[in-house]
């Protein structure tokens, strides 16, 4: 793996004993929040290996929810996310899993409210280091490290390029792209990690375009 910052060797300002257990469960709790695009009511959090193990010692428990809870890895209220979470109107429970997972620090988040429901893969690789592996059953490689949008369009030619296109003439660069699909001809998902944030009004741009379902951005 490419380390781009010092930060990504010995860890991030956080709160916690552990980068992994604490910091990277706090990252995905909090990308998970980001592409839910609010607080949602309720969340069932499984988690696997180390995970499952060590959750409560090492707080990658308060560090999910406070990630919910839209809070940085440094954030003290971190300490008190299970109380914020109840006030915010949170409900939340922990599903310690026996299942093997490929990485042992991972955790399967699911949140939603009266609205719709979501699903996220998160495993968090070291350093506060975080990979987002799935999402509503979607494959896919999303480090949360970079500001990135996710696209859900029709299985279409020309899809990708009028996304690109569209980015090229707000001069955004891509970073990282990539596209998975379940089967061929249905539903896909782009994923594509950029240089900058993008504005809301970019986001709806895209929107518009043809065979276009659903624009969620994540923001550093």
């Amino acid at each position: 793996m490419k380390y781009t910052s010092v930060f990504d060797i010995i860890g991030p300002v956080m709160i916690g004993p552990s980068s992994s257990h604490t910091a990277g469960a706090a990252r995905i709790g909090r990308v998970a929040r980001d592409l839910f695009g609010r607080l949602p009511k309720w969340a069932k959090i499984h988690l696997y290996g180390s995970f499952a193990e060590t959750y409560k010692g090492h707080g990658t428990d308060v560090a999910i929810i406070g990630g919910l809870l839209d809070y940085e890895t440094y954030d003290e209220r971190i300490k008190t996310a299970f109380q914020d979470a109840k006030n915010a109107g949170l409900e939340f429970e922990f599903i310690p899993e026996t299942d093997h997972t490929e990485h042992p620090n991972t955790a399967r988040i699911v949140i939603g409210d009266d609205e719709t429901e979501m699903s996220i893969v998160g495993i968090s690789i070291g350093g506060g280091t975080i990979e987002i592996t799935e999402l509503n059953g979607f494959p896919l490689r999303l480090s949360g490290g970079m500001p990135a949008i996710l696209v859900v369009h029709n299985d279409r030619a020309g899809c990708i390029a009028n996304v690109a296109k569209c980015l090229a003439e707000y001069d955004i660069n891509i970073g990282h792209m990539e596209v998975s699909r379940k089967e061929r001809g249905n539903m896909a998902l782009m994923v594509i990690e950029i240089d900058q944030n993008i504005d809301q009004s970019i986001m709806e741009e895209i929107e518009l375009l043809p065979n276009i379902t659903k624009v969620t951005r994540i923001k550093k």
